[in-house]
């Protein structure tokens, strides 16, 4: 891996490590070892346009993280100020 982009890569990583802790399957269960898994598929890669690719879709995958977060907060804050059962 280049030196340039590494440092984006551990950066990556250590944000989806946090962000997975809310996780609601389970992190130890089921975030951490499939975000591994999925890091140790792409340790092969030189090409430092595919490297860019996937910290893109990185980047995609955080976004997608944090709205299932921002929507489960708005649906307990519902359900808890509502009537509704």
């Amino acid at each position: 891996m280049s030196s340039p982009l590494r440092p984006k890569v551990i950066d990556l990583y250590k944000q989806l490590v946090y962000l997975g802790r809310e996780y609601p399957a389970g992190y130890e269960d089921f975030f951490r070892p499939r975000l591994k898994a999925a890091f140790m598929k792409k340790k092969d890669l030189r090409d430092e346009e595919d490297i860019k690719k996937a910290l893109l879709h990185g980047d995609y995958i955080i976004k997608e993280l944090e709205a299932m977060y921002y929507l489960r907060k708005y649906r307990t804050l519902r359900k808890r100020y509502t009537n509704e059962a």
